[in-house]
């Protein structure tokens, strides 16, 4: 039978049995689109939190200052330890798969610009800090620079929202000068606007930033809050955690098993840990959306059994003039896949208008917005295949199987 002939007379059968070839179809059409959604859904949830946790910094690891619980050496237990900005400097020179590391210098001050006054978490920090913790300026600013760190310069780097506490709506804080305590400080750039789920302080729309040199010199010590470093491969970061204890187990004295002497927040851990989660949410929604397109599949091959009934005279005179039973089973397969076809095509188009419907929901800060991703659509695909494939098998062995002599007493 031609491809022009078969879907002729599939559109003959569709149209003598309307009511019933439209259940069909919607079972198909509701499958995907339901399956679509939950996918999408599943993606831009994925998508948000990966956005959320790069406000913090991409694969990096934050280490701060704690106390021994083993005796070690000679010294007791409890004893506190101390980072001073030559830590940094020692653990890049002892651990090469290391590729940045900072000291960060921080204390909560008070900055005031005329009558306004905002408390926030001051840090002192090197130029490179931008592109490790993502601070990137709004137009007409900058960052700091290795001249303001060499010269100790008392130029400031605004938080998004503590300039808007500190300056008027359509006032422009570039190039003013505002007050840390008592020491006048230039304003060279406010924060562009990021998302950030996570922080080891405060928000960094409510913090401010000065050179590292000028923050030492002003409040008198080299001693930081904490150090943070990027590994060069993120598979190393296990072994470069390892390494940093036993670094800064020799120069500060403490057993390197002792991991309450510095607390560690690697993120490359949650990286890890997101990879296999959202496998786990979007293989849940994936088998949702897949038993609901089954149970369409389910109504298509009931319809295939009644049809196959319904045409077994005509398979018996196919039979009788030469048709072999391959020939009959491609035919009920290929219509079998037109009807999925046309409901998937509706589903598809059915299941991308609700993922547009819902791109501006409420919590999209927390669980994003659907995203129709290539991705998605060949799962879907993929389902559908498999549907099909189940939905055409049985009724097409069956009436490729049927008796010449019993079709044509029919």
């Amino acid at each position: 039978m031609s491809i022009p002939s078969l879907f002729t007379d599939l559109f003959r059968n569709l149209n003598q049995q309307r009511l019933r070839s439209f259940l069909t179809i919607f079972g198909i059409m509701w499958g995907t689109a339901t399956l679509i959604l939950l996918l999408a859904f599943g993606v831009g949830f994925r998508d948000q939190t990966v956005l959320n946790m790069r406000g913090m910094g991409d694969q990096l690891a934050i280490m701060f200052p704690g106390q021994t619980t083993q005796a070690f050496e000679g010294y007791g237990v409890g004893r506190p330890i101390r980072f001073r900005e030559a830590d940094a400097w020692m653990l890049k020179q002892q651990i090469p798969a290391i590729d940045i590391v900072l000291p960060e210098y921080m204390q909560n001050l008070q900055i005031s610009f005329g009558e306004k006054r905002r408390n926030s978490s001051v840090g002192g920090v090197y130029p490179e800090y931008q592109g490790v913790r993502n601070m990137y300026e709004q137009p007409g600013g900058r960052w700091l620079n290795e001249d303001d760190i060499e010269d100790q310069r008392r130029v400031i780097f605004l938080g998004n929202r503590l300039a808007q506490n500190l300056f008027e709506e359509n006032e422009d804080p570039i190039g003013k000068k505002v007050f840390m305590q008592d020491t006048p400080f230039t304003v060279i750039g406010v924060l562009a606007e990021k998302i950030q789920n996570s922080s080891y302080s405060q928000q960094d729309q409510d913090r401010a930033f000065i050179p590292a040199s000028t923050f030492s010199t002003m409040m008198g010590t080299d001693i930081v809050n904490n150090i943070i470093y990027t590994p060069e491969d993120p598979a190393l970061a296990e072994s470069i955690r390892t390494q940093v204890y036993e670094v800064m187990g020799r120069k500060h004295r403490f057993d390197p098993s002792d991991t309450d002497a510095i607390g560690l927040w690697d993120t490359n851990e949650f990286w890890s840990f997101i990879d296999i989660m959202f496998l786990g949410i979007n293989g849940f929604l994936g088998l949702i959306g897949f038993f609901t397109l089954a149970v369409g599949g389910i109504g298509v091959a009931n319809i295939m059994f009644v049809v196959v009934q319904e045409r077994m005279k005509e398979i018996g005179i196919r039979r009788s003039v030469g048709a072999r039973r391959h020939h009959i089973m491609g035919q009920f397969f290929l219509e079998t896949f037109l009807i999925i076809g046309l409901g998937a095509g509706a589903g598809y188009v059915i299941g991308w208008l609700l993922v547009q419907a819902t791109q501006n929901i409420p919590i999209k800060e927390f669980v994003g917005a659907p995203y129709f991703s290539p991705e998605v659509g060949l799962i879907a695909f993929g389902v559908l295949g498999f549907v099909g494939f189940a939905a055409g098998m049985l009724p097409a062995w069956r009436a490729s199987r049927l008796d010449i002599v019993e079709c044509l007493r029919r």
